[in-house]
Formats: structure tokens, C-alpha cells, sequence
């Protein structure tokens, strides 16, 4: 196959990934699989009987990033790894240790957060994970997700003061990080975020299977699995394989 041949493939795929994501296809598959709660911004913890054994876990979980975080130079900033958040970000200040994107796994990173990972089995239908970590006074403008079939969970792992300087606006509600507490929210309404703080912000960023009934369940693991293989996906998770394959471990983590 020749080189303009392949250029021509890449940007085809890449032109069916906006398609899905902006298109009447979205749309269409959006309205008959989620009418029941397709305006749901905001979702109550209360109702996943999962989110207590995972708040639990929260400062075991805190403890791998403040271990990750002290080589806060060699985590990858978010444009580095998808150029499609150079709308959204710039500098250092929006960095993402991946952990899995819609089912594809940064074997190195979850080598170095092993109690992460097994808290993450915990979540059913977990798809994708990251730790997303937010420099002082950064400001994500508004944006959107790629996909309905998901819901967002966040669990505040670093949260700095005062109360309400850190806060995500989902379509016309606001929430609020806290530590050890979580969110859950449908990213596919507009959403923005702000870290009005003086230092860091992080959560434990994971998307996960959006709860229906059987057969729109199936329906929705066989988009995701689509989703899964698109260049949107592959591309940016080749870069964080490749990033973290040339971090060089410490001591203390080549003694584990």
C-alpha cells in the first residue's frame, strides 16, 4: 500500500469519527437508546451500589498518584496525546496518566498503580480511567464527549480550597469536587471545568458502561466496541504506550 494511499485511509477514518461524533448517526442511535434519561445531567452515587467500596479506596488510590505525581515532569500533557484537546488546552496545564481508553490498556501505567487498577475491577463495565490532573487556575473551555452509551464517574482525589473553587458545569447544573467523594455525570452534554485554586486538582477520571435494559445494552457494548477501534482512540493510546515505555523506573519501583 502506498504512502498516499494510507494518508488517505487515515483521514477517511478520522472524517467517520467526527461523522459519529457530530452527525445525524450520533444523534439517531442517542434518541432510541437513551430516551428515558437523555437530559440527565447530574446522576445520584446513592444509585450504583458500587461507588461506596470504591470511595473507600480513596486513600490508597491518592497515595499511587501522590507516588506518580512526584515525577510530575514525565506525565504526558493531555495535547500531547490527542491533538484534538489542543482546543482545550495548552502548556502543562492539563496533564492525564492513562490507565485504559475505551477498553485498551497503558500496560507500564497500571504496573505502577497496581492498587488502582484493583480498586477500577470494581466498577462494572469500566471502560476507560486516568488520573486527570488540573494546574492552578486552569480553565477547560466548553466541550462535549464522543458518546452517550457512557457515564462519567469522577472521585476527588486532590481537591484544594476554598469549597466550590473547584466545579464542572454540566449542560445548566453545576458540581463540586471533594475528597474521597465522587461525581457522575453524562459528558455528552456541553460541559466545562475550572481549578480557581492555587494548586493542583485531580480526580480519578473513569467512563463506564451507562446502565440500560437488554437489548440496548448489547447495542451499546457492540458502538463502543466501534469506538474502540477508531483512529480517535488507537492513536492517542499508541502515544501513551510509547510515552510511558520511556519512562525510566526508579529504584524503589525496579525493587517491586
Amino acid at each position: 500500500m502506498s504512502s498516499k494511499t494510507m494518508k488517505l485511509n487515515a483521514a477517511a477514518s478520522k472524517n467517520a469519527d467526527k461523522g459519529f461524533q457530530h452527525g445525524v448517526l450520533r444523534r439517531l442511535v442517542e434518541k432510541i437508546m437513551f430516551f428515558q434519561d437523555e437530559d440527565k445531567t447530574f446522576f445520584d452515587p446513592k444509585s450504583f451500589a458500587w461507588v461506596p467500596s470504591v470511595e473507600a479506596e480513596w486513600p490508597v488510590i491518592r497515595k499511587e498518584l501522590e507516588a506518580v505525581m512526584q515525577r510530575r515532569e514525565d506525565i504526558p500533557n493531555f495535547q500531547e496525546v490527542s491533538e484534538a484537546q489542543k482546543a482545550l488546552t495548552e502548556g502543562e496545564q492539563w496533564k492525564t496518566f492513562w490507565f485504559y481508553a475505551y477498553g485498551e490498556k497503558a500496560d507500564e501505567n497500571c504496573a505502577r498503580c497496581p492498587e488502582t487498577i484493583r480498586v477500577l475491577q470494581r466498577i462494572p463495565g469500566m471502560k476507560s480511567a486516568m488520573f486527570s490532573i488540573l494546574a492552578p487556575h486552569k480553565h477547560i473551555p466548553e466541550h462535549r464527549g464522543m458518546y452517550k452509551g457512557v457515564l462519567r464517574y469522577h472521585l476527588g482525589l486532590i481537591v484544594p480550597g476554598p469549597d466550590g473553587s473547584c466545579k464542572i458545569r454540566v449542560g445548566n447544573d453545576m458540581g463540586y469536587w471533594k475528597e474521597g467523594k465522587s461525581l457522575i455525570f453524562d459528558d455528552s452534554h456541553p460541559h466545562e471545568v475550572w481549578n480557581d485554586c492555587e494548586s493542583y486538582r485531580v480526580v480519578l477520571f473513569v467512563d463506564f458502561l451507562r446502565p440500560i435494559f437488554f437489548p440496548a445494552s448489547l447495542l451499546n457494548r457492540v458502538v463502543i466496541w466501534i469506538i474502540s477501534r477508531t483512529s480517535s482512540i488507537t492513536e492517542p493510546m499508541d502515544r501513551i504506550r510509547e510515552k510511558a515505555r520511556a519512562v525510566e523506573k526508579t529504584p524503589a519501583e525496579m525493587a517491586k
